[in-house]
């Protein structure tokens, strides 16, 4: 492995511009992973991960990931260096740079009688990996981000979802292709929407194949969205509540659908 010292060296100048500039993942097709965990989702989500580095005195701790990825190119990088390029504030001991998979649904596979989850232009990467992981831990089938304001793999997305943004097939592109994509394939379409014709989240039987589509805490759904929508459902709050945040809002009735899913395979 090849020991780095400086901040000047190449390698650490192309990590910390990953890092921070979303149109350089983009151009170079390319971005940051950092952690032992995320990097071992990443793995099994079968991204290529073509170099990694490791705080110096910490080659033991990371011994399984460097086996696996022996083809890579390795990295051990002092101290003082490590602090400056850890996303996470010296945490994690370890960090790799990925190739970027394309996201487009046409190459959208899905599973028959698939629940998935629509984001629509969500624009906090906090959130979004927030909702990734409720997803996994709920077992949707994968996600569809419909006009994206943020670039999918930012750095703070892969840190909320605790690599699960890896292992959820995702799809992403704009409102008008992903409704039509969804009518095509014969998804009923469930909107989180207040809406006089709304109905109770548990009251509604999530029956695959079956979109849940959630908008923005700030402006909720597009009309589009409403006016694409099978049924709008809503949840009920007590009469001084008139919102509840939007990782809470998914959290429920991504479980909500799955417990409908598991009463439906066992009955």
């Amino acid at each position: 492995m090849k020991y780095l010292s400086s901040n000047k060296n190449p390698e650490i100048k192309q990590l910390r511009l990953l890092s921070q500039k979303s149109r350089e993942r983009k151009k170079r097709g390319l971005f940051v992973v950092e952690g032992k965990r995320e990097l071992e989702k990443a793995i099994s989500g079968n991204y290529l991960i073509n170099s990694i580095f490791i705080e110096e005195n910490h080659e033991l701790d990371c011994e399984n990931i460097v086996q696996k990825l022996s083809d890579a190119d390795q990295f051990i990088v002092s101290n003082s260096v490590f602090e400056q390029i850890s996303f996470r504030s010296g945490s994690e001991k370890i960090i790799g740079i990925a190739q970027s998979k394309k996201h487009d649904l046409k190459n959208f596979k899905l599973k028959k009688n698939a629940l998935i989850l629509v984001l629509e232009a969500p624009e906090k990467p906090g959130n979004i990996g927030a909702l990734f992981r409720t997803a996994a831990a709920a077992q949707f089938d994968g996600v569809i981000i419909a006009n994206p304001k943020t670039d999918f793999y930012n750095p703070n997305s892969i840190r909320s979802s605790l690599g699960c943004i890896f292992l959820l097939p995702t799809a992403i592109g704009p409102s008008d292709e992903v409704i039509n994509y969804l009518n095509k394939k014969e998804f009923f379409i469930a909107t989180a929407a207040l809406h006089p014709e709304a109905v109770n989240y548990n009251t509604f039987d999530f029956k695959p194949p079956c979109a849940l589509v959630m908008g923005t805490e700030s402006t909720g759904l597009d009309a589009q969205w409403l006016k694409a929508s099978h049924q709008h459902l809503i949840i009920p709050m007590a009469g001084h509540v008139d919102s509840l945040n939007l990782s809470v809002s998914a959290g429920i009735l991504m479980y909500e659908a799955r417990n409908k899913k598991i009463d439906r395979e066992t009955h």
